[in-house]
């Protein structure tokens, strides 16, 4: 064999087994990412989310992608600002809840660290405004922001041409949430969805 075929021959060879390895090493990287993001998004608390999506007619992914922004599903996480529980709300925001929902004094702010209760309030909180402003997204933005911030956001044509959805946010940080929300919310789709099509 000459010296040119042989090294024809090992290269066709070294090709089809890069090849082999690229198509393995592929579905490996895909299985492995998967189970990252099953890790990372689980369905966890079912029983409450599904309970409080039905009761307020809300879609159980959109729950299940607040709480994982929120607290990445850790029911006793307290943030910087005091904000408590799966779906961190503030005790200003409770309050208001606990009022809407017609709660008595035997709920208190600590029963934000029970993940029934934390849910059933951060899901009626999700219901409220997105009821209020008609888009999960701008929805997602109070819910970080605040309701009256974002109440002057909508009402401003520098930031909604609709009224309704906000095309420019003034805040890099609320985008940030935002953002985070509809990854978390693509991500579920992607995980727990697209195999029943």
């Amino acid at each position: 064999m000459s010296r040119g075929r042989f090294i024809a021959v090992v290269t066709a060879v070294i090709l089809v087994i890069a090849g082999i390895a690229a198509f393995f090493g592929y579905d490996i990287y895909k299985r492995s990412e998967r189970e990252y993001k099953l890790a990372s998004h689980p369905l966890g608390y079912s029983e409450y989310v599904e309970k409080y999506a039905g009761e307020y007619g809300l879609d159980k992914y959109v729950i299940y992608a607040f709480i994982k922004t929120e607290s990445g599903f850790d029911p006793e996480a307290v943030s910087s600002t005091g904000a408590r529980g799966l779906m961190q709300l503030m005790e200003d925001a409770f309050d208001w809840v606990k009022f809407r929902l017609g709660d008595g004094d035997d709920v208190t702010y600590d029963d934000m660290f029970d993940p029934e209760t934390n849910i059933r309030y951060g899901a009626y909180m999700v219901h409220y405004l997105t009821e209020h402003f008609g888009c999960t997204d701008t929805a997602a933005a109070a819910y970080f922001s605040g309701i009256g911030e974002v109440s002057g956001w909508v009402e401003d044509p520098a930031y909604s041409a609709d009224g309704v959805h906000i095309d420019n946010y003034p805040s890099k940080s609320a985008a940030h949430y935002v953002n985070k929300i509809n990854n978390a919310l693509s991500t579920y789709y992607e995980l727990y969805e697209s195999d029943k099509s």
